[in-house]
């Protein structure tokens, strides 16, 4: 669970809560905010919008998308480097078959699927090849991912725009009683309250994480494939360790075993 994005969302919808409660006398006035035909239209029309925008099999992985926002565990870097180290150690002293053992210990499939490939003897240039190339699919899926969040952020305004117009065009259609002109312009804008919430607490911020979680990946398949390729080359495995320590911020440096 990323903690980070759930105490955001909180947070948030906390704030908005209180500046839609603040000097309210009646807290009864929150149902003013809750307009259904409005959410439909928001939630709805974004929905349909993304349905036009993206291929049905894009479409189909929204939830997923959603869902890697708060539940997306990415490898410990400075794990990972310790692991690429033991098995650097295992391959000079016992060669590359010994590593077979270890690869029911390795949960990541990219990198299980380099090790393998290094122990069916394929060329390091032809290794090199599937893993970056494995790595290149990966970002470009997790891009359209990103992408669309951002539509549904982009959407989301516009179609609270739209219920607000709506809203707008029947309460002027029926002018007769002054009285109801108040509440009638407060539930029209609740459309675009819902729209701007949507877009700028939910979905937009969403994108931001995957694209920084997208990139963390990333480098991370970098540094294995550069782990693997040094494991195949048979180089020393304090080599390998000082050659990783690249992808590391100098306090993360200090992590590494010596």
């Amino acid at each position: 669970m990323d903690l980070g994005t759930l105490i955001g969302f909180v947070f948030g919808l906390g704030l908005v809560v209180f500046s839609m409660t603040h000097g309210f006398h009646d807290v009864g006035l929150l149902k003013l905010f809750i307009h259904v035909p409005a959410a439909m239209m928001v939630v709805g029309g974004s929905l349909a919008a993304l349905l036009i925008h993206f291929k049905l099999e894009e479409f189909k992985q929204l939830g997923k998308v959603i869902g890697r926002t708060f539940l997306y565990p990415i490898p410990s870097v400075t794990e990972e480097i310790d692991r690429i180290v033991l098995y650097a150690g295992i391959a000079r002293k016992d060669g590359l078959l010994a590593l077979e053992s270890k690869l029911e210990e390795v949960k990541d499939p990219f990198f299980s699927k380099g090790i393998r490939l290094i122990i069916d003897g394929f060329s390091a240039n032809t290794v090199k090849d599937i893993l970056e190339l494995d790595a290149e699919v990966e970002k470009a899926r997790h891009a359209t991912g990103k992408k669309m969040l951002e539509q549904f952020g982009t959407f989301a305004p516009a179609f609270g725009m739209v219920e607000t117009l709506i809203a707008l065009v029947q309460m002027l259609s029926n002018l007769s009683d002054p009285t109801t002109i108040g509440v009638g312009m407060a539930g029209a804008l609740v459309g675009t309250f819902y729209g701007a919430f949507v877009a700028n607490m939910v979905m937009l911020p969403m994108a931001g994480k995957l694209d920084v979680r997208a990139k963390q990946e990333y480098q991370m398949r970098e540094l294995m494939v550069a782990g693997i390729m040094a494991i195949q080359a048979g180089e020393k495995p304090v080599l390998i360790k000082e050659r990783l320590k690249a992808f590391l911020t100098p306090k993360m440096r200090a992590q590494i075993k010596s």
